[in-house]
Parts: structure tokens; sequence; C-alpha cells
């Protein structure tokens, strides 16, 4: 009788598949030969990403972007990757800031090398994907305006003038009201005189310290690494890498904060001043005050080499290049900043391979360096791990490669777009002010 059950259930079952393939329900081909499926459909997930960014770069005088590096070349010269000078190797901590240059670097860049690239500039700007804006303005402000109230920071809020009037000329300007232009601003003072003047485009940013919500967020803005300052740790490969770093934490800084709103308001600058206090008088903590020259970075260099923990907390705006030149150090970082954005994080979690404290843990005296006393050595040295499988993504460098900042910078601007679009095209058919705004 039982035998006479599973033989009708079968028969059941194998009549039922048949008129599946019959009627065209079922592919027979996907179960039991996968090879034979459409190639397009074995590829319609991924192809969206496939094909790089289109983008288009204005042809701004030399005085805007490189000319700020070269002043022997003609203003008018037309910049190619022939005569694109080289980042001054001499820069100290301005290099910080160069993300302005190594993406209009890599827009120069024809990949002659055949390595896949993120993005491609295009001549036509009726076939572009997106506007890239090539002034400086984080250099700008370090070259004329560092001290902001000299005559020379004239110069910078006449280049922020100059361009503005570019741009609004522009019918591509005018078609999308600037949403789809990408302008660095990596400088926490960049482009200070004028800034609302473009809060629509895709700003490529560090963090959000100086900015209100109103003009920029992670909606629509672009988070970067700083550059790091250090130089990579290439040949980190000792047998017990946890026992070959001696000391526990290292810091080197300036502890005395500027900015007066990050301080009185948010309160954060002065966490640096704290832990000034609260980790003396260990022997393998070292933190120290300290200005960046070729001298403090080389020393900072063999520091972060040779400890397990890198600090970075909060200073005058929630981030620094130190966090970086820690990954690339592949030390692991200790983040003591509330109000941190940090770059890819929809790509790369940062918990695998950094230490996170709020600011209220971090200046309870002895917790942070207990609990990185305790810390387990083989998690440490999956951390260090990670860190080497990632520093990669944090490299800027010409020509660009695979996978390194400048490409994951470009593949972030990418994903922006669609809300872009969006909102243009929203734009294009309101007869009233935006009701979803009231």
């Amino acid at each position: 009788m039982f035998g006479k059950v599973i033989f009708s259930l079968i028969f059941v079952a194998l009549l039922i598949m048949t008129y599946s393939i019959v009627i065209g329900t079922v592919d027979i081909r996907s179960y039991f030969f996968p090879l034979l499926q459409s190639p397009s459909a074995a590829l319609s997930s991924c192809a969206t990403n496939i094909a790089p960014l289109k983008v288009y770069m204005y042809d701004l005088p030399r005085r805007f972007h490189v000319g700020m590096l070269d002043h022997r070349s003609p203003d008018d010269l037309l910049l190619t990757k022939e005569n694109l000078p080289p980042w001054p190797n001499n820069s100290g901590v301005k290099r910080q800031h160069s993300v302005e240059y190594w993406l209009l670097a890599s827009l120069l860049y024809d990949g002659g090398d055949g390595e896949e690239r993120e993005a491609v500039r295009v001549l036509d700007p009726e076939i572009a994907d997106a506007f890239f804006v090539p002034f400086f303005s984080s250099l700008s402000f370090n070259t004329h305006g560092h001290y902001m109230t000299d005559p020379d920071t004239e110069i910078d809020h006449q280049l922020q003038i100059e361009v503005l009037e570019y741009l609004h000329k522009s019918k591509y300007w005018q078609r999308s009201g600037g949403r789809d232009h990408v302008i660095p601003m990596t400088h926490p003072n960049a482009f200070r005189f004028l800034r609302e003047q473009v809060n629509a485009s895709i700003l490529i940013i560090v963090d959000f310290g100086r900015y209100p919500r109103s003009m920029s967020n992670l909606s629509k803005d672009v988070v970067s690494p700083y550059v790091h300052v250090v130089e990579s740790f290439l040949d980190d490969d000792p047998p017990d890498p946890f026992e070959s770093r001696t000391s526990l934490l290292f810091f080197r800084g300036n502890t005395v904060r500027k900015d007066v709103f990050y301080l009185l308001v948010l309160q954060e600058g002065k966490v640096r001043a704290k832990l000034a206090k609260i980790l003396a008088g260990y022997d393998d903590v070292y933190y120290e005050r300290s200005s960046a020259t070729t001298t403090s970075i080389k020393e900072s260099t063999l520091r972060m080499r040779s400890s397990k923990f890198c600090l970075h907390p909060a200073g005058d705006t929630p981030s620094s290049c130190r966090l970086f030149d820690a990954i690339v150090s592949h030390c692991v970082p200790v983040i003591v900043s509330d109000r941190i954005e940090l770059p890819f994080e929809d790509e790369i979690d940062y918990t695998q391979f950094s230490i996170i404290f709020s600011v209220k843990e971090a200046v309870q005296p002895g917790y942070m360096v207990n609990q990185l006393r305790q810390f387990p050595k083989e998690r440490w040295i999956k951390m260090w791990r990670h860190l080497k499988s990632i520093s990669h993504h944090f490299e800027f460098q010409y020509p660009p490669k695979k996978e390194d900042a400048i490409n994951m910078l470009w593949r972030q601007v990418k994903y922006k777009l669609p809300a872009v679009h969006l909102a243009v095209n929203r734009q294009k058919r309101l007869k009233v002010p935006d009701w979803w705004r009231r």
C-alpha cells in the first residue's frame, strides 16, 4: 500500500514538471545545463556597472588648477597628460588636500595599459554622465588665503568668482542647476567665500565639520579619504607582527585646536587636550603635541609602523589624514570622533580593522588604555591582515590603478547620479515650488 502511494506521488510530480516544460514556465536548461543559459541573462545583474562613468572636464585656464603648481607655463596652455606637472614631493601636509589633483590627473590618463577604470574623460559634453570642475579650491586656499586675513586671500576670492561666472554661462550647468557637476572641496575652508552657490553639486568632501546640512549631506555628496602623508608600508611581513610592534598606542599632532564652533558648540575639539592629560605617564603610549613638518612626518612614519594602535581623535573637524596614515601603515586605528563620516562605507566595514570609542568613553581615565591592553592578540592580527588587504583603496597615484582611491571615488559619484536625474526631471515638470519641502 505504501509503495503505491509513493509511486502515485512520483507520477504526479513528473506529470506537473512535464506540463510546466511544455507551456514554458520551467526552463529545464537552468537545472541541468546552466552553461547553456543565455549570456545576456547571466550578465544582466551586473551589466549596469560595466561601463565606466563618462565625465566631461571643463577647460579652465591653468591658473585655476595646475598653474598653482607650475608658474612657468602660460595660463592658456592646454592641459594634457604630457604637460601635467607632478605633485611636488616637498608639499608636506598640503598633500592631504590634494584629492582635486588626482581626480583631474585621472581624467587626463588615456588608460594605455588596459587598466580597468571607473571613469573616462569624454570631449563631447552631450554624451557625458557627469561634469568635472577642475578648480583646485583647497590648493587655492593653501596658496592664496591660508591666513584668511592677508591680502593674498583676495586672489582666492577672485578665482571663486570667476569659476562661478564661467559655470553660469554653461548650458550644462543651467540644464541641471549644477546637480551633475563634481566639485572637490577637501580642505574645510575650500571655496569658503561662495560655497553656498554650488551647494546643489556633487561635492567631494572629507567630512561635514564646517558644512550645514542644507549645503552638504550624504545623500548627494561623496566622502573622500584624505591623501595620506606618511609613506605606505610595503614590506610589512614580520614573523610575529603583534610582538614586533612594541608601542601600544601612538599619536602625534596638534592638541590645541583653532575652530571656535567645533570647540564651543560641538565640544569635540577639546578631546585632544583632555587625552593629553589622561594618556600621560604610560611607558608604551606615545602622545606628543607636534606640528606637521618634514621631520615630524618621517618620525610619524616610523612610529606608526612600530605601534599596535594609532589614535585618531577629533580635531578642528571630525576627521584628519591621521586615520589614513594609520591605514597605510597597517596600524590598527583607534577612532575617537562622534561625528565622523568615513569614505566608501557602503563597500568597506571599518569595524573589521579599527576600534571606535565615543568621546565620553575615551576621556574616562584609564578606560581606553585598559581596553587596548586586553585586546586579544589573535583578533589584532586579524585586523592587521585586513588592513593589508584594503589599504590599496586609500592610495592616490598616477596613473590610477584598479580599486585605488580615485577609482573608488568615481564609483561613488556614479552611485549619486540616479538621485541627480530624479531631481532634475522633477524640477522640469514642477509648476509651483516643491510641495515636498514645505
